[in-house]
């Protein structure tokens, strides 16, 4: 009895020490780390971003509790949103210059955008940012309103029709889409955030490895729903966030199970976990403003087994050779649909079937920029998809690849999401990929049955 033990208390012992290894800063600290990527932001990256699309002056404006996506990047950490209507001016006098920030509004904004409007002195909000504008005499004055990007179209009827009605007649001509300065803003990752990357993705994949244990699966009791839940409540133990619930489903030889032709606009059913079982989880964690998302694969032992069977290890190859085809199609300059199409002409030179649905990350799980391929359409995707591959940008490496597996009589969904950097030159994930099938439980590997 005590020699069984043993194993037991020794993966205890290393869970214990993992989860204290993986750092996660107080509430206070986090703003800290959130307010200084912000002034490095603003700094370093708006000049480059603002040079490169020909914007002189970007006017972000947002009401109390009708945020636009943007304004929720250029708030303090202790904003928790837009104060009556906020109104932030970036304004360069020359390409390749120092931005200036403004606030029209009451209150500065953080250190970055002070306010430049003073109600008792003049009344009229929209006044003032009129005589902000004018002072500055800008040539492309950006506004967010967008066709393509939902994160770039954030600024309501009424505020842009105001807008217009106050803006001096000389002006109106100025007047421009900010939707390529707001998505390279957006998908742009600075040198501070791409270090802590890594860092937030070893915590989404620890959390997920633990949830995929014997630790929390019992087979015959515990659910995919138990697991679920079991997930958003770590995510609130370890001081987290999420943004959006995550799944569990399970495909099985059970002719009876259909779940690998399950179209994704269906919940999974919930179902008691049983061994024999191939589980997937998709799953997400928010920290410091940046998002993961993940997916991942587990297989629960039937009784006298000690490993995952091969043929499912073999069927999982498959999922990372699409991997491999997808990203070594990752070249500056060429558009999402020109990365999907390449890919899926290799995928059908190497007889692979499957899909792939990629897309950004970063300040959005869902994030701007070119979208490569969406479960529902493998062809071109119009708009989204024709944005150009930039350098130092994030994204969710999302596909699967269908796999007949003669054992089970049936094919097998290999579905797999890893968060990574493209650099320019190469896409590397922020901590590995899943390279085999976990084992539940996993202590059985080592107890030498």
């Amino acid at each position: 009895m005590k020699q069984t033990l043993i194993p037991f208390l020794f993966l205890f012992i290393f869970l214990s020490a993992k989860a204290q290894d993986l750092a996660v800063l107080s509430q206070r600290a986090q703003a800290e780390v959130i307010d200084s990527w912000l002034d490095e932001r603003i700094t370093n990256l708006l000049p480059q971003l603002m040079t490169e699309t020909g914007i002189d002056m970007w006017v972000v404006i947002s009401r109390e509790y009708n945020e636009d996506p943007v304004i929720r990047t250029l708030l303090p950490a202790t904003w928790m949103a837009a104060r009556r209507r906020t109104i932030l001016v970036m304004y360069q006098p020359a390409p390749n210059s120092a931005v200036e920030t403004y606030a029209v509004a009451r209150y500065d904004v953080g250190k970055a955008f002070k306010r430049a409007w003073n109600p008792e002195e003049q009344p009229d909000q929209w006044d003032a940012l009129m005589k902000l504008i004018s002072e500055k005499n800008p040539k492309k004055i950006a506004l967010n309103y967008a066709k393509d990007y939902g994160h770039a179209d954030g600024l309501t009827q009424n505020e842009y029709q105001t807008f217009m009605e106050y803006l001096p007649a000389n002006l109106k001509g100025n007047v421009t889409s900010a939707q390529t300065l707001a998505v390279r803003w957006l998908e742009t990752r600075t040198t501070s955030e791409m270090a802590t990357y890594k860092h937030i993705q070893e915590i989404a994949h620890y959390i997920i490895q633990e949830g995929l244990s014997e630790r929390v699966i019992t087979p015959g009791v515990t659910t995919t729903e138990d697991v679920v839940w079991w997930y958003r409540e770590k995510i609130k133990e370890m001081k987290l966030d999420t943004w959006f619930h995550p799944s569990v489903d399970i495909q099985r030889a059970d002719p009876a199970n259909d779940e690998q032709n399950r179209n994704f606009a269906t919940k999974a059913a919930e179902t008691v976990i049983l061994p024999g079982d191939l589980l997937h989880i998709d799953f997400g964690i928010t920290y410091l403003r940046l998002n993961t998302d993940t997916q991942e694969l587990a297989y629960v032992l039937k009784a006298g087994e000690t490993e995952v069977p091969k043929y499912l290890q073999e069927a999982f190859k498959a999922g990372n050779r699409v991997q491999d085809l997808l990203t070594q199609n990752y070249v500056s300059g060429r558009t999402g649909n020109e990365i999907l199409r390449e890919t899926r002409k290799m995928m059908e030179s190497e007889g692979i079937r499957g899909s792939i649905y990629t897309h950004p990350l970063g300040f959005y799980g869902h994030s701007a920029g070119p979208t490569i391929g969406m479960w529902d359409n493998q062809g071109d995707t119009k708009g989204a998809g024709d944005f150009s591959l930039h350098a130092m940008t994030g994204y969710a490496i999302e596909l699967n690849a269908v796999v007949f597996v003669k054992e089970w009589n049936k094919d097998v969904r290999i579905m797999l999401e890893e968060g990574a950097l493209f650099d320019g030159k190469k896409v590397t994930y922020y901590n590995g990929r899943q390279k085999s099938i976990l084992a539940i439980p996993r202590v059985s590997n080592y107890l030498g049955y």
